[in-house]
């Protein structure tokens, strides 16, 4: 049983995961860590700073596009990891059953 639990607190993750990742892909910051709202709001600032000075803001909105990726990199990489450990954890407990239950058979079958 206590497989289960593991299990269904893992797919707990996994949604909170994807919700995640579908918020940074709208545009939603609350799933970002701290060092990367520092770095969105430094490059926010430094294209402001550009169209304040008359220059395009080219550069910091590459560099806001670069922090995007890399930030649905990380969210990818995290529901992708939590996937595996669910499936690990599924075979194991169907392989415990599995156990169980030819174990049964056995103990059965002397009756």
């Amino acid at each position: 049983m206590g497989n289960n639990a593991e299990i269904r607190r893992v797919d707990r993750e996994i949604v909170m995961a994807t919700a995640k990742l579908e918020a940074v892909k709208r545009g939603e910051w609350w799933p970002l860590t701290g060092s990367e709202k520092r770095k969105v709001f430094g490059a926010l600032a430094g294209g402001s700073r550009s169209v304040v000075r008359g220059n395009s803001p080219s550069r910091a909105e590459s560099k806001l596009d670069r922090l995007s990726e890399q930030i649905e990199s990380r969210l990818e990489t995290e529901l992708s990891a939590l996937r595996t450990v669910r499936e690990t954890l599924v075979r194991e407990d169907a392989k415990a059953k599995a156990k169980n239950v030819a174990a049964g058979k056995k103990s059965s079958s002397w009756w």
